[in-house]
């Protein structure tokens, strides 16, 4: 993976369209391109996530177009679920846009079937574009060079495209290219059990796997205008799924006919072509599902609408600029480092393609719409690593995210009640109702989840970030809309669920924290305290909303059945939640009995850096010790940070960094925070790199599956709440920036209730910009002094002033 270097004096910002008359080329800019040299089986896997390209509504992995032995192509639509034959529910494998065949003189071209002479492939960053050349050789030495360009339209979501370029290389040549849609699908259900020490080829990798059926084919074809058609319906979820597809020549074929299988339909266009002569295929896609919200209308009808009259030059023009006005508060520049500022960009663009801000019931899945791992379920991940980057510069896909949580209320509402307790429970992983998907058992069926029984803590972690989203933004009308809903239903459920304490304390039984290496445990300290916050946040909204909206007030604790003595009660359960330990030095007890665990020395790093099990240890055997899989008491002062001082996070981050494996790929990110504020930064760099090279480098060998996006938004948060030391402290933007030594600059935005904070930190001095309205002022703190911004002047702040 390496950063393309740009030709001299080339403009950083968004310029023109690549060339379109054929593939165009990518922009090359330093920091802003992903490519790969060579094919390489072995790591096609990898490369297929990383490559994905999307538009939150669509992600397409970086398969080659057309196939090839052990890939693992798939589209998956934000929201399409289902579980027709699958012990729980799945996120579907869509129907394949992306299935192309290439024929010279007989011979099939893809990595099986001929040689690969040069194969480069490079994903452009600022545009989203995956540019493709390979040139094969046939068994007769004939060589053929086969480019293409695809995208997702960021433009318009329910639009993706692809164009494909073949010219043979030194011969004439008959071509034929096939170019369609592929509804034959299937998602990956269960690993096999293999033998110890078996290593089997890239190939066969996805072989033994188990599938699941969730689509069934109702038809494809062929309109009579000649635009191609698959119509799918999801099995269990009864969800349309429409593609139309258009396929448009240059030049024009000397025959092209029209091929309709059970499941595939494609056209086929044949080519004569002399050495050197380029033939180009282009095909544009419209998606359209029966549960798109906001829109009417048949969905094969909204579908070919999509790509009536339009080209795919007109595609790439729209979809580039769109992805330019996205840039402008999502980019985040870092100078002094180059694998650093890609790893920051890479991360940003992923994140940016897992959002739709433009659909309220759905959220971003663990490894976004990027590949199968975790089924594309719904963690505390969305609201407590993910929420923040979009909270900060795109506040329209936050809010979208937590009108999910509003949306699946009803499931979080029924869950609670399947559990004997009131108000509302959110499940552990959650999809497209709410309820809880969690499995019980380990695709192997050796080992018992408990996350889905015990891991409480996401309805606090929901309830947490409603109030963030509020503070940044002051989204009142969100507070009406949904917020408040969600923070009274989730009090209730508190109240239902803790247990008596002596005392007439109170406390939670048989839970387990973010660490999830320790079960069946009581009073875990991270959980107690979110809830009891839980509570006063829902107890702090409630006044609120008597003084400011006391007639929509009304309305909501009426829908609700919630009244005055209610409210009052979750202000008295708040105060009777038992404190965690603490010992003399500051070192707060994870859960009861956690110091009394065997503590088991980490003493072995990988070549990533990463701690090692020690010997006889693993995921599910750690139970009596105090290793942990992610330290819970630093993500709470992380997240609380006005109940904890420095001297308490130092003592706690010092103790608990030495038993932290980081088996998590959150763990890191707030290791790195939390290591910053208590005066620790060459930690800092180290925990910065576990979490932003984690899919770069694929140091936990898993990327495959999918990407670890919240890896991407911690890293984010590394830079910009640790090295860029922001925060909302009392109410308003604070700064307090601590750049490591191998940056010169660090530089992104900052939204702020409708504006825009443009940030320039270096090490000997720091340039703030308001961009807002003319005559707009906002203050903000810079290392402890306020400092006053006027739109469009910029400040500068010399360091530790």
């Amino acid at each position: 993976m390496t950063a393309q270097a740009a030709p001299a004096g080339e403009a950083a910002e968004p310029g023109p369209v690549p060339r379109l008359d054929h593939l165009g080329a990518p922009s090359g800019e330093p920091g802003w391109t992903l490519a790969e040299h060579g094919f390489d089986p072995a790591r096609a896997g990898y490369r297929e996530t990383v490559f994905t390209v999307g538009n939150g509504r669509l992600g397409t992995r970086g398969s080659l177009e057309e196939g090839h032995l052990g890939a693992l192509s798939g589209t998956y639509l934000a929201g399409v679920y289902d579980a027709h034959d699958s012990p729980v529910v799945d996120l579907v494998n869509c129907p394949d846009w992306l299935d192309t065949e290439v024929w010279v003189h007989g011979v099939r071209l893809d990595v099986d079937s001929a040689e690969v002479v040069e194969h480069e492939r490079v994903l452009d960053l600022r545009t989203g574009l995956l540019h493709r050349s390979t040139t094969f050789a046939d068994r007769d030495g004939r060589r053929t060079r086969v480019r293409s360009l695809r995208l997702a339209s960021v433009a318009d979501r329910d639009l993706a495209g692809l164009r494909v370029e073949v010219t043979p290389l030194g011969h004439d040549a008959d071509v034929v290219v096939v170019s369609g849609v592929d509804a034959h699908r299937r998602n990956l259900e269960r690993l096999p059990l293999y033998p110890d020490g078996l290593d089997l080829a890239p190939q066969q990798r996805w072989d033994k796997w188990a599938r699941s059926t969730h689509l069934d084919v109702r038809g494809v074809g062929f309109h009579g205008d000649g635009t191609g058609w698959a119509d799918v319906r999801t099995i269990e979820r009864d969800v349309r799924v429409a593609y139309a597809f258009t396929v448009t020549t240059a030049p024009q074929p000397e025959r092209a006919t029209d091929q309709v299988g059970a499941e595939r339909a494609g056209r086929r266009c044949e080519f004569r072509a002399a050495a050197g002569e380029a033939v180009t295929v282009d095909k544009l896609v419209g998606v359209a599902t029966s549960r798109d919200p906001g829109v009417s209308g048949d969905p094969g009808e909204r579908a070919r609408a999509t790509v009536t009259g339009r080209t795919f030059d007109d595609a790439v023009r729209a979809s580039t600029a769109a992805w330019g006005e996205q840039w402008r508060d999502a980019d985040i520049e870092i100078t002094g480092h180059a694998k650093d500022a890609l790893a920051l960009r890479f991360g940003a663009y992923h994140l940016q393609i897992a959002a739709n801000p433009d659909d309220p019931t759905v959220s971003i899945g663990a490894k976004s719409l990027s590949g199968e791992g975790y089924r594309g379920h719904v963690f505390w991940d969305s609201e407590i690593l993910l929420l923040p980057f979009y909270l900060f510069t795109h506040p329209e896909a936050a809010r979208s995210l937590l009108r999910y949580r509003h949306h699946t209320l009803p499931g979080a509402r029924a869950l609670s009640e399947s559990y004997g307790t009131r108000g509302a429970r959110y499940a552990w992983e959650a999809a497209d109702t709410g309820l809880e998907e969690c499995p019980r058992w380990t695709p192997d069926g050796k080992d018992r989840f408990w996350t889905r029984e015990e891991e409480l803590h996401v309805t606090a972690d929901v309830a947490h970030a409603v109030g963030e989203y509020v503070a940044v933004t002051g989204d009142e009308a969100f507070l009406l809309d949904a917020g408040a809903g969600i923070l009274f239903e989730t009090a209730r459920y508190w109240v239902s669920r803790l247990d008596e304490r002596p005392g007439g304390r109170l406390g939670l039984d048989d839970v387990m924290g973010p660490d999830e290496f320790h079960s069946h445990v009581a009073d875990n300290a991270f959980t107690n305290r979110m809830v009891a916050r839980n509570l006063t946040d829902a107890v702090a909204v409630h006044e609120r909303l008597s003084r400011t909206a006391p007639e929509r007030l009304a309305v909501i604790v009426a829908e609700l059945g919630v009244d005055d003595d209610e409210v009052a009660g979750w202000a008295d359960t708040a105060a009777r939640i038992v404190d965690p330990v603490v010992r003399p030095d500051g070192v707060v007890e994870q859960f009861t009995g956690y110091f009394d665990r065997l503590d088991v020395p980490i003493e072995s790093w990988d070549e990533n850096d990463m701690p090692r099990y020690p010997a006889g240890y693993h995921h599910f055997n750690c139970e009596p010790t105090m290793l942990l899989k992610q330290p819970d008491v630093l993500m709470l002062m992380y997240l609380l940070p006005d109940e904890y001082d420095e001297a308490a996070r130092r003592a706690n981050f010092e103790f608990y960094e030495e038993r932290t494996l980081h088996k998590s790929s959150l763990s890191p990110s707030i290791h790195a925070i939390i290591g910053l504020q208590v005066g620790d930064p060459s930690m800092a760099v180290r925990y910065f790199e576990r979490s932003g090279y984690v899919d770069l480098d694929d140091n936990q060998g898993n990327t495959a599956d999918g990407m670890h996006i919240a890896a991407a938004a911690g890293t984010w948060q590394i830079a910009v709440h640790g090295f860029g030391g922001m925060r909302v402290l009392g109410g308003r933007p604070t700064f307090a920036p601590q750049l490591p030594e191998r940056w010169e600059r660090l530089r992104f935005t900052v939204r702020w209730r409708g504006d825009a904070i443009r940030v320039d930190l270096g090490h000997d001095a720091s340039t703030f910009t308001l961009d807002a309205a003319p005559g707009t002022s906002l203050t903000i703190v810079v290392d402890g002094a306020e400092v006053t911004l006027r739109a469009g002047e910029p400040v500068t702040v010399p360091a530790g002033r």
